[in-house]
């Protein structure tokens, strides 16, 4: 959502043609062999809408800006907030009788962010007051700044649709205080598609009473699709339940600034941000007006983010706070289609926040797909994926979404013949090897996520984690053995050295077939600390693990992570989402504590020749606080496992040489 939180694009595979019947390169225009490519209507070939030459002239097309009145007064200045809005609509929707639905993108980035750097200082002893931070400089504001973005603009608007952008309060021209996943953040959207449905009121000035109404051209059927914090405000507008939104493609999508900021009552930074929080992401995103800033200041970061109650660095722990910044318990309330889109290689966002929105949509039977791809943060469905999910939620195509498979699966390069071969579970989700046998990056399509056919596995391990151990169907009768924590050493570092005393590893043996691991890992851990507080991070891995290329495409490198506080054991029983308002308590030295949680989402192949392996150590640098070295963690082996999603279960890793 801030620097990370920007929007990240990845290139989405070129064709979908084992999952769709035809396919239409979005930047082109429509057959010229149909006619009706030559009138002023929308026009649909194999499903998709098309660009119509009528429609290309960017000269001609209508744009206007305006501010919708909200219900929220997040500023405190006794009126309602109101945020401010741009429109582009083709020409026909102007005194032409044409009425077109609308493509929506709101964000706190358009009208610019902070130039300046300030996190916090993550060189802390965990339980302690952190340092203070530094200020941090402003974004600049631009009152004259009335376009607010042209994104989608050329891709939509001569396809028939209008595009609506909106800027997060706080930002820009809109009014009110940027208040970072709270309810005057997720709200404001819902407004201006009540707007576009003529239930809510526009104006042509921020204060003045002057009407705008949308009802004369919009048919109030919306769709929405942005990445990243832009990603996360369309799937905020889903949970509203507003009529008219039909369809959210949410890329990369906070779910839980909690997830985001924080694992498992531990302080953890999003990757490659080492001490952002949410009060230096409201520093990054306020370029409102300055006349309010002082005020917000006051309102929002210190008596709300660095409140009593408030985002709590010292502990890390779940409170109510976080609890208002989760999308989660609003999933309910979702009545358009959801397509969510998310890197399975993702350590900023991380796929989690997807997946479990994606849980609780199945569990409830709501209309949902997920997306995912073997790249990092970013990367929308392929085009042909995404003009057919607007032609028919926005258009009413008939054009076969949603169909009956809900999991597109850009499998990795390890997914070969040999594979599908010897695992007959996954055999029909795997594409063929083309003619020099090599896989075509197209997604899979798939009943569901994890893949069908997909068996937990339990693992233990066994003694010798300094080195590379072995893993075991059986646990072992009893033992323990110790690593000594030194946040010096990074975990690519530790998972590469063939023996360390900061970190244990287990291994299966090297593979003698390819296994598919599909779903979300869990581990169990009995853990006794030398000091009152310390990181656990887990990370599993491919050996020999190759830290120049990390976890994409079969490269030998990371296959999920998680890091949890040992002092908040009496919550993390069972894995899952954590919410618990159980404060953590500290540790006694030699006390063992035992925690179960998830590591991350993912589907990834391991191919022969390699080994799966599980990490354990205690800071991460690349996440966590960096305390002192030398606390020491133990590990109880006969009460530690590791379940491991396996297509095909424990025959597959039998078959692949793990006996």
């Amino acid at each position: 959502m801030s620097r990370r939180f920007v929007l990240a694009s990845l290139r989405a595979p070129a064709a979908m043609a084992a999952v769709f019947a035809a396919r239409t390169v979005l930047a082109q225009p429509a057959a010229t062999s149909s006619p009706a490519t030559s009138t002023a209507a929308p026009v649909f070939v194999n499903g998709m809408a098309q660009v119509v030459p009528a429609w290309r002239d960017s000269t001609a097309w209508i744009r206007h800006d305006l501010w919708v009145e909200t219900d929220f007064d997040s500023d405190r200045d006794g009126r309602k907030d109101r945020v401010h809005v741009d429109v582009t609509r083709p020409a026909p929707t102007e005194g032409g009788g044409m009425k077109v639905p609308v493509l929506y993108g709101a964000s706190p980035y358009f009208a610019g962010t902070s130039r300046d750097d300030s996190n916090w200082n993550v060189v802390q002893e965990l339980g302690d007051q952190p340092p203070a931070r530094r200020a941090m400089a402003a974004p600049v504001h631009q009152p004259n700044r009335r376009r607010i973005s042209n994104a989608l603009v050329n891709e939509w608007v001569p396809r028939g649709f209008a595009v609506v952008h909106s800027e997060a309060p706080g930002t820009g021209l809109s009014q009110g205080c940027a208040t970072v996943g709270d309810y005057p953040e997720r709200a404001p959207m819902k407004f201006v598609i009540d707007w576009l449905n003529g239930r809510a009121k526009g104006f042509t000035s921020p204060t003045g009473r002057e009407e705008v109404r949308a009802t004369g051209w919009s048919t109030g059927k919306v769709g929405m699709i942005g990445t990243s914090y832009e990603g996360t405000l369309p799937l905020a507008a889903a949970t509203s339940g507003v009529k008219g939104l039909e369809v959210v493609v949410p890329v990369s999508p906070n779910t839980s600034y909690y997830l985001y900021y924080r694992s498992n009552g531990l302080v953890r930074s999003p990757g490659g941000y080492l001490g952002e929080d949410v009060d230096v992401l409201y520093d990054f995103v306020a370029s409102g007006d300055p006349a309010t800033r002082a005020k917000c200041d006051v309102l929002w970061k210190t008596n709300v983010f660095a409140g009593p109650k408030g985002q709590d660095r010292a502990t890390g722990d779940f409170n109510d706070f976080w609890k208002k910044r989760d999308l989660l318990p609003h999933v309910k309330n979702i009545k358009a289609a959801v397509l969510l889109a998310h890197g399975l290689n993702d350590y900023n966002v991380t796929p989690a926040h997807s997946v479990r929105i994606y849980d609780e949509m199945k569990a409830r039977g709501l209309p949902v797909g997920l997306y995912l791809h073997q790249g990092g943060h970013g990367g929308n469905p392929p085009a042909d994926m995404l003009n057919r999910w607007f032609s028919h939620y926005l258009y009413g195509v008939n054009n076969g979404v949603p169909g009956d498979q809900s999991a597109f699966i850009v499998q990795d390069a390890a997914a070969q013949a040999p594979m599908a071969a010897s695992a007959p579970a996954a055999a029909a989700g795997t594409p063929a090897p083309n003619p020099r046998g090599r896989v075509t990056a197209l997604p899979t399509p798939f009943a569901a996520f994890p893949v069908p056919g997909t068996v937990p596995v339990t693992l233990h391990p066994t003694a010798g984690g300094r080195g590379i151990a072995s893993l075991a169907y059986a646990p072992v009768a009893a033992g323990s053995e110790s690593l000594t924590d030194d946040v010096a050493f990074s975990g690519s570092a530790l998972a590469s050295a063939p023996t360390s005393t900061h970190r244990l590893l287990y291994a299966t043996p090297v593979l003698t077939d390819t296994v598919h691991i599909s779903g979300t890992p869990r581990v169990t851990l009995r853990l006794a600390a030398s000091v009152k507080a310390a990181n656990l991070s887990v990370w599993m891995v491919m050996l020999p693990y190759d830290s120049a290329r990390v976890g994409s495409e079969s490269h030998v490198g990371n296959v999920s992570h998680g890091w949890a506080d040992l002092q908040n054991a009496k919550a993390l029983t069972n894995g899952g989402n954590y919410a618990s308002s159980n404060r953590g308590q500290p540790l006694k030295a030699g006390e063992y504590r035992e925690v179960t949680f998830d590591l991350e989402p993912t589907d990834e192949f391991i191919p022969a020749g390699k080994q799966l392996a599980v990490m354990i150590m205690s800071s991460d640098r690349e996440f966590t606080l960096w305390p002192k070295a030398g606390a020491e963690l133990t590990l109880d082996l006969a009460k530690s496992s590791f379940r491991i999603p396996v297509v095909g279960g424990r025959n597959a890793l039998q078959k692949a040489g793990m006996r």
